[in-house]
């Protein structure tokens, strides 16, 4: 399926339940032209795009220099309210997974992960996912829809609102500095690229210096290798890119993931290698998952090594997060750092990521069926 029509048809809301329609997720010109039809001046437009963006507001009632009649109108026919939390789960390493429930009742997870140096949220861009993928959680879930920019943005928003970063009463504006959430990565539910307008829109508005003000160098977008849509992010977006990548051969990565019959290697690597803006100080990452005794052996680290020859990037090694019916196991510690080593020894960027929020369902899609699960079981 293409991405234009798997767009349509998965195409995410832009009105909840009483028919209002969502401002969050509009660029300013957007939100003009939406309340132009209530013939009111762009400057109030821009004055609720501050209000929203810049100062985190959840309520029209609040924006206290709009006059009264305007607030009440805006309530009637437009929403820019935060998902509903319906699980929230805290780890002993300062680890937060929230499941949010957009305003259909759709469930998507976000987790924030708090470093020494930075905090990075992990943002969901799809209702479960198409790909399959043999290691991934979110894979045994079927697709149900895209997110909407709207409700990309609301993740993030509501990250912030958790760690109290918008602007105090009387403050002009948020600090961009000692600010605990940093860095987003669209490495959640779902694959970016196949909602790539969505997350496109979403993207802009985070990375505007007058919108949430993220810069595109602390924003990082994963993918599993739509090809298509990989220069065209470079192009439009400027951010960094992830390659889920797991296995350093065809017959291997089809195994384990089936989008590589599609956008088999020698595709994905060369899009990689055309990927706007890399360079030594700006390089790809590639995501590689261990499974014992699938792709963690001495000869499969070699074949990675000549695999990425040449083109600017580091391996993120990442021990398995084992979930319930996952048919994997993690290799030992030795194992991982003999392969790394082997990485490194090459002259690879090979760094082993720590393990984070174990003990919270920290495996992606986890928490959203352990949820299903006990709604099941609930019911009468």
């Amino acid at each position: 399926m293409s991405v234009s029509s798997h767009a349509g048809k998965f195409s995410a809301p832009r009105v909840d339940a009483s028919g209002r329609m969502a401002l969050i997720g509009l660029s300013l010109p957007e939100m003009q032209d939406a309340l132009s039809i209530h013939n009111l001046p762009k400057f109030r437009a821009k004055q609720v795009w501050n209000w929203i963006y810049q100062r985190g507001l959840t309520s029209f009632e609040d924006m206290s220099n709009l006059p009264k009649d305007m607030r009440s109108l805006l309530c009637d026919y437009y929403s820019i309210e935060r998902p509903a939390v319906v699980a929230e789960q805290k780890s002993t390493d300062g680890t937060i997974k929230w499941l949010l429930a957009m305003s259909d009742g759709q469930q998507v997870e976000t987790v924030y992960i708090p470093e020494e140096s930075r905090g990075t949220l992990c943002v969901s861009s799809q209702v479960g996912c198409t790909l399959t993928c043999r290691f991934c959680h979110t894979g045994t879930q079927p697709l149900v829809r895209n997110l909407g920019p709207h409700e990309i943005l609301q993740q993030i928003m509501h990250a912030r609102d958790v760690l109290g970063e918008w602007p105090k009463v009387n403050e002009k504006s948020a600090s961009q500095t000692g600010r605990d959430l940093t860095n987003i990565v669209m490495m959640g539910m779902g694959e970016p690229l196949y909602n790539y307008d969505n997350v496109a829109k979403a993207l802009k508005i985070c990375m505007d210096e007058d919108g949430l003000c993220i810069s595109k160098r602390r924003v990082t977008l994963s993918t599993s290798g739509v090809v298509p849509q990989i220069r065209q992010c470079g192009e439009e977006l400027g951010v960094n890119l992830a390659i889920s990548l797991h296995a350093p051969n065809d017959k291997l990565r089809s195994s384990i993931m089936p989008i590589n019959n599609k956008y088999p290697l020698n595709e994905l690597l060369d899009a990689c290698r055309n990927y706007p803006g890399i360079s030594e100080n700006r390089r790809i990452t590639f995501e590689y998952v261990m499974l014992q005794g699938v792709n963690d052996s001495d000869d499969t680290a070699r074949e990675l090594v000549s695999l990425l020859e040449n083109i600017p990037c580091k391996v993120n090694i990442i021990p398995f997060n084992k979930w319930p019916g996952s048919d994997f196991e993690c290799p030992s510690r030795n194992r991982i750092m003999a392969f790394a080593r082997i990485l490194e020894d090459s002259g690879l960027d090979a760094p082993i990521r720590r393990p984070r929020g174990e003990d919270i369902l920290a495996a992606c899609g986890q928490l959203k069926s352990e949820s299903q699960r006990l709604k099941k079981t609930e019911s009468p």
